[in-house]
């Protein structure tokens, strides 16, 4: 079973507000799934911080 993070979870592993993971699901940019309160698994948040990361990169010009 993969581990499920609570909002505040990721917020904390982001270094960023529970308003913005919120936005992040909202926008699709992080898959979320809401049982009660929205989770989100470890590797929904692994893939979001490799798809920020690439996207970070990509927009100082330098290679992936």
């Amino acid at each position: 079973n993969e581990k499920l993070l609570t909002i505040e979870e990721v917020a904390e592993a982001l270094r960023v507000s529970t308003r913005s993971v919120t936005r992040y699901i909202e926008s699709g940019r992080l898959k979320a799934s809401k049982l009660g309160l929205w989770r989100i698994k470890q590797s929904d948040l692994n893939r979001f911080l490799e798809q920020t990361s690439n996207q970070k990169k990509n927009r100082y010009g330098k290679k992936n």
